[in-house]
């Protein structure tokens, strides 16, 4: 319990979560978080499996996204001996490990239509069939909880995700605001992580003073909690002066102040910034793009149009952007 993450806040929108999280541990159903990258997806599922009757039986957590799909069904059901190369002996698969227990499934807007299609067949009859087997081998009792950050009926209307096992696994829905919907939660979070990271690393405990204070919370935070975090552990570790002014503050953190509610979504004016960045300040793809993307900062979305804006002014076209290696890594996972 005093590793277990905690969700800081308060807002009235994390007072809503809280709300539902309580429902969710109350009960067995079957759990939906949705949220943008970074706001805390797997944080809330941790808390509905601790508070829950099953906190004593494993949660074991499955990045959807993370795995080939041609392994996923192998990891996720199982396989017998001989049902493909390495098979050398029968294994079972993360859901029979997590049997009694709590299976969480994030980024599962990622998974594609067969194994879809297997999920569905498990949580129809909670029997396992694994990979190789001609017969359905044993059933498990887990809760299933799953996350994403995809909008599900968008893709259900486009035909990319199966109808019938989106409203299995909608039963509870929790959905997380952005941080840039809940400032207020700035403060005490920020607090937290630096008194967290200091005390981790063994520095002191930077403060902020009031310009460099309103210059964060009004930033637009495209990486929520995740980048927030992040920002908190660089300011302890680099802090040189104290209190921290806005000179000391990350350069992404000054780009991406909002000054403007009413500008482009988030994720095309995280393209333009960036592009800016590279083409103005002569900042590399590794750093701008690729690494953000790696720690999940930034999505496929926010790639693909920084690679289009690039294709757009680049004479060479796409042979030119593919020069780089980094680059060409980054626009090969993105698309």
């Amino acid at each position: 319990m005093a590793n277990l993450p905690q969700l800081i806040g308060v807002s009235a929108a994390m007072r809503g979560v809280e709300q539902e999280l309580d429902y969710a541990a109350q009960s067995d159903a079957k759990v939906l978080i949705t949220g943008e990258s970074g706001v805390g997806k797997e944080v809330v599922a941790r808390q509905v499996h601790q508070r829950s009757a099953r906190r004593n039986a494993p949660l074991v957590t499955i990045n959807c996204a993370g795995i080939p799909d041609t392994l996923l069904a192998s990891e996720l059901f199982g396989h017998v001996k001989g049902s493909f190369t390495d098979a050398h002996r029968d294994k079972a698969g993360w859901i029979e490990q997590a049997n009694r227990g709590t299976i969480f499934l994030d980024e599962i807007g990622e998974m594609s239509a067969q194994m879809q299609a297997l999920l569905l067949r498990f949580l129809e009859n909670g029997e396992i069939q694994r990979v190789g087997s001609e017969r359905r081998t044993t059933t498990v009792d887990v809760r299933v909880i799953t996350a994403t950050n995809r909008r599900l009926l968008e893709r259900v209307a486009a035909g990319e995700f199966r109808e019938d096992l989106f409203y299995r696994l909608n039963v509870i829905h929790i959905e997380i605001p952005p941080l840039r919907a809940r400032r207020e939660d700035i403060p005490a979070m920020l607090d937290h992580f630096l008194k967290h990271f200091s005390e981790t690393h063994r520095l002191a405990c930077p403060t902020l003073n009031e310009a460099a204070a309103a210059q964060l919370y009004s930033a637009g935070w495209p990486g929520n909690v995740r980048q927030l975090r992040n920002i908190a552990e660089r300011l302890v570790v680099r802090s040189r002066n104290n209190p921290i002014t806005p000179a000391d503050l990350p350069r992404d953190i000054l780009s991406f102040s909002e000054t403007d509610s009413s500008s482009a979504p988030a994720a095309r004016s995280r393209a333009e910034v960036i592009f800016e960045r590279m083409v103005r300040e002569g900042e590399s793809f590794w750093t701008a793009v690729y690494a953000p993307f790696v720690a999940r900062d930034l999505t496929r979305d926010d790639v693909r149009a920084v690679i289009k804006r690039g294709l757009e002014l680049t004479p060479g076209g796409y042979k030119g952007l593919r020069r780089s290696s980094t680059c060409r890594r980054a626009i090969t996972n993105a698309c």
